[in-house]
């Protein structure tokens, strides 16, 4: 079986199980990068020594994370081949992924919010920046929600994240103002909660984007802005106000609890420059 042969039936043996199109378009394209390396050659014949001379000159390319990513990625299919009978052994079970260094996410502080959220001029700047705000969404989850995700009355909406799970968001009473005035002011009948200002259409992850960075232009922050920091500076918010790190976990859809955790380094990270500046 050829290494493309053995990637289209992992495809579909995985959409299956419940893979997101998006998951399955990034492993597709470390698996064209391997061909375009070494040829469609046959899988059984692919050894540890020529993945581990293959991901060796992408270390000189690649950050660690990248490095790792195109790893698991290999290790996924290999496995999966592995299991289903196609090779005869796995050449990435002995192979690791690098140690990637902890990043401490970037958050904004309570006053760039409210300079971010002065700059917001129209109905949809300020249904759009509150709703990132105040629900912690990560953008892709925004793009694909639709008007009837909402429960209108339980300030709350039915987001699907990663590995296509759903969890209920909830926004305060601000960010529903903002929405009900920005649907208001549409006359047009897409289902999309968000639609783009010219001919309405749902809008993308990179006008949502543009949208963001707009607003931050604005706001004259010296700093660029992005819709991540946004969902950052939402579970540190939460954090500082005395959130359970279990809530703040569900809320944001994290798998892994040691995700979650790195806020609270942050938040630690916090008190003692606040402590050194004023002690």
């Amino acid at each position: 079986m050829l290494l493309s042969q053995a990637w289209e039936t992992y495809e579909s043996d995985k959409r299956i199980e419940g893979f997101s199109p998006q998951t399955l378009k990034v492993y597709q394209l470390q698996v064209n990068l391997l061909i375009r390396h070494s040829g469609d050659v046959e899988i059984g014949s692919i050894t540890t020594e020529q993945l581990k001379d293959y991901f060796s000159k992408s270390s000189t390319t690649l950050k660690p994370s990248s490095l790792a990513h195109r790893i698991r990625s290999m290790k996924s299919l290999l496995r999966w081949s592995h299991e289903e009978g196609h090779i005869s052994k796995n050449p990435t079970a002995k192979i690791k992924e690098p140690k990637a260094g902890k990043r401490i996410p970037k958050f904004l502080t309570d006053s760039e919010i409210e300079h971010l959220r002065e700059a917001c001029y129209t109905p949809l700047e300020k249904a759009l920046f509150e709703f990132m705000f105040s629900t912690g969404c990560r953008i892709g989850e925004i793009v694909t929600l639709d008007k009837n995700n909402f429960n209108w009355s339980n300030h709350s909406a039915i987001v699907r994240g990663k590995g296509d799970k759903e969890r209920e968001v909830y926004f305060n009473i601000r960010c529903d103002i903002w929405l009900k005035r920005y649907i208001e002011s549409r006359v047009d009948s897409d289902a999309a909660i968000f639609v783009t200002e010219r001919h309405p259409h749902r809008m993308s992850k990179a006008q949502m984007r543009y949208i963001i960075k707009r607003i931050s232009r604005r706001a004259g922050i010296n700093k660029e802005i992005h819709p991540h920091q946004l969902r950052h500076s939402y579970a540190t918010h939460l954090l500082n106000n005395g959130a359970p790190i279990e809530v703040i976990q569900s809320l944001m859809g994290h798998e892994k609890s040691e995700t979650t955790r790195i806020y609270a380094e942050l938040s630690g990270r916090l008190r003692k420059e606040v402590y050194q500046k004023y002690f």
